[in-house]
């Protein structure tokens, strides 16, 4: 037997060992088998998400991963990513980086974010991955006016940006009182005294620009024939945009008022007639700014009659209104002792 072939013949079959178990480990390159999002969906309210990539075996070295990102949503603009690649370290199988959503106050809807992996030197990509991310919308806009309704003044009655969600109305009256109730419940003016011309009222609203009304006169019917005002507005009398001004028959009003402007008459009373009346507020130049017709309204209710809703309604009772838990009138405030 030759023996230095036999020799030769166990070599080449160590050799061979030896080289299929390296192709079988050393050699084969780490496969990425898994991408994906924790969940597919990411609240704007400074929500998260952990996206996620996975090897089939460990890395020798660090795996960088790169990212395509596509969709609606904005980088930047609507949401935050820890890194713009995914690292594995060396001796692990899977790394991930976090999406965060930013907070802010557009009516938006719902947006995309999707992020496509590309391909890695060393590693074994047999295809692309996707992970398609919706991003979440948290700023409702009831009215429809462009307004969020947590900015929305008037989240229920379309408006503009400009009067904070609300519609730009003008100057009007939201709440007159001509009949004042018997007994100490018909102390409008909070003085302590019930008196049937003092607590008479009448509430008026200015949604903007801000109104000076310095020189302006209110009249009922007999003192419009007169030429006398019940009311001159001293003055400096400046309502601000959303703002509200009472004026009160007389007496000495004591309360909040919701924070609003409180006047007595000039006059000692407004003098409203409560078989029928017609109020008439005119500027410093004679104009009329606004007018209120008691007579459709004059069954002597013992109770004002205010705008449902508030500044947008018709007039009715106040009482019949749920929101004012049988209150009787609601002088500088909603018709539910809110302020505007």
């Amino acid at each position: 037997m030759n023996t230095n072939n036999l020799s030769v013949r166990v070599l080449s079959l160590i050799f061979l060992g030896l080289t299929l178990v390296s192709c079988s480990t050393d050699d084969v390159d780490p496969a990425l088998i898994e991408f994906g999002a924790a969940q597919n969906e990411l609240n704007e309210a400074n929500g998260t998400v952990t996206v996620t990539a996975t090897l089939n075996a460990s890395a020798d070295g660090a795996v960088n991963i790169p990212l395509t990102i596509s969709g609606t949503a904005t980088l930047g603009t609507d949401y935050t990513m820890s890194a713009s690649e995914i690292t594995i370290a060396s001796g692990s199988n899977s790394g991930s980086i976090t999406l965060t959503a930013i907070q802010d106050n557009q009516v938006e809807g719902l947006e995309t974010i999707t992020l496509t992996t590309g391909n890695v030197p060393g590693v074994v990509t047999l295809s692309s991955f996707e992970a398609a991310i919706t991003l979440l919308d948290d700023d409702a806009d009831t009215d429809g006016d462009g307004v969020i309704d947590s900015e929305d003044e008037c989240p229920d009655v379309a408006g503009v940006a400009e009067n904070n969600g609300c519609p730009f109305l003008g100057f009007l009256i939201n709440e007159v009182l001509y009949d004042p109730p018997s007994g100490a419940e018909g102390d409008a003016n909070g003085d302590g005294t019930r008196d049937a011309n003092d607590d008479e009222f009448i509430e008026f609203f200015n949604s903007g620009p801000e109104l000076d009304m310095s020189g302006y006169k209110l009249y009922d019917a007999s003192a419009l024939s007169s030429g006398v005002p019940r009311h001159e507005f001293p003055t400096g009398t400046i309502v601000p945009a959303n703002g509200v001004i009472v004026v009160f028959g007389g007496g000495n009003p004591t309360g909040s008022f919701g924070g609003a402007i409180v006047q007595v008459a000039s006059d000692g009373q407004i003098n409203m007639n409560n078989a029928g009346d017609l109020v008439t507020l005119e500027d410093a130049s004679g104009n009329v700014v606004v007018t209120f017709d008691v007579e459709p309204l004059s069954d002597n209710p013992d109770e004002s009659y205010t705008r449902n809703p508030d500044l947008t309604g018709d007039f009715v009772q106040h009482s019949s209104v749920a929101e004012a838990n049988g209150a009787l009138f609601s002088p500088g405030t909603k018709v539910d002792g809110s302020s505007f």
